[in-house]
C-alpha cells in the first residue's frame, strides 16, 4: 500500500471514521493493519496503536492473540499496542490527535467483556447498575469519544447477524446487542467498509 492517496485519511476536513465490518477470516483485521502501514509510512512524524480488546482465557485464545500479534509485528512493526479490554471509551480520549491513527480491534471481543465475561463474576455492590444499564453507558462515552476523536479511527467488527438465529436468549441477545453496537458505529463514521474473501467493499 505504498503510495496510497493520503486523502482517504480525511473525509471533508475531517480525520478518517471507518467501521470494518466482516465475518471469520475476511480480512477486515489484516485490512486495518494495511492501512495502519499506509499511514505511518506517508510521514515519519505519525505514529499508530492498536486498541487491543481480546483477553486470553483458554490456550486456544491465548494461541490465537500470540498469531496475530506475530503477524502485525511482521507485516506493521511500528504499530504499538495498548490493551483495553472495557475501557475503550477512556482510551479513545487519552490517546486520540491528529498525527496519531488508532485502530480498534475488535468492537466483538470489547462488547463479550461486558456482557458475556469469562472471568468468575464478582459480587457487585447494591448500587452498581446492572449490566446491561452499565454497557449502554460505556457505549454511549465510546460513541461520544469517536465522534470527538481529533485523529483517524479505524474499528474492527464482525457482522454475524446474516446466519442461523441462535436458540440461546443469551446469544441471541448478544447478537442484538453486536447488531445495535455496530450500527452505532457507522452512524458515526464517515467510512463503512464490508470485508469478504479479504476484499473491501464500500458501504458508506
Amino acid at each position: 500500500m505504498r503510495g496510497m492517496d493520503q486523502s482517504i485519511f480525511h473525509i471533508d476536513g475531517a480525520p478518517l471514521k471507518l467501521l470494518l465490518l466482516g465475518g471469520q477470516k475476511s480480512g477486515k483485521s489484516r485490512q486495518a493493519e494495511l492501512l495502519a502501514r499506509a499511514w505511518l509510512q506517508a510521514d515519519a512524524g505519525r505514529s499508530a496503536s492498536l486498541v487491543a480488546t481480546g483477553t486470553a482465557y483458554d490456550l486456544e485464545m491465548h494461541e490465537r492473540i500470540a498469531r496475530h500479534q506475530r503477524d502485525r509485528r511482521e507485516r506493521v512493526p511500528q504499530l504499538a499496542t495498548l490493551e483495553a479490554p472495557r475501557d475503550v471509551a477512556q482510551l479513545l480520549q487519552a490517546h486520540s490527535r491528529p498525527e496519531h491513527l488508532l485502530v480498534v480491534d475488535c468492537l466483538t471481543l470489547w462488547l463479550t467483556n461486558w456482557l458475556m465475561p469469562m472471568e468468575p463474576p464478582t459480587p457487585a455492590p447494591a448500587t452498581a447498575p446492572a449490566p446491561a444499564q452499565a454497557w449502554q453507558a460505556q457505549c454511549d462515552a465510546f460513541i461520544a469519544a469517536l465522534q470527538a476523536a481529533t485523529g483517524p479511527v479505524i474499528l474492527v467488527s464482525n457482522e454475524i447477524g446474516l446466519g442461523v438465529i441462535p436458540m440461546g436468549r443469551e446469544v441471541r441477545a448478544f447478537v442484538d446487542a453486536l447488531g445495535l453496537l455496530n450500527q452505532q458505529a457507522a452512524a458515526a463514521c464517515n467510512r463503512v467498509q464490508l470485508m469478504a474473501a479479504g476484499l473491501p467493499l464500500q458501504m458508506k
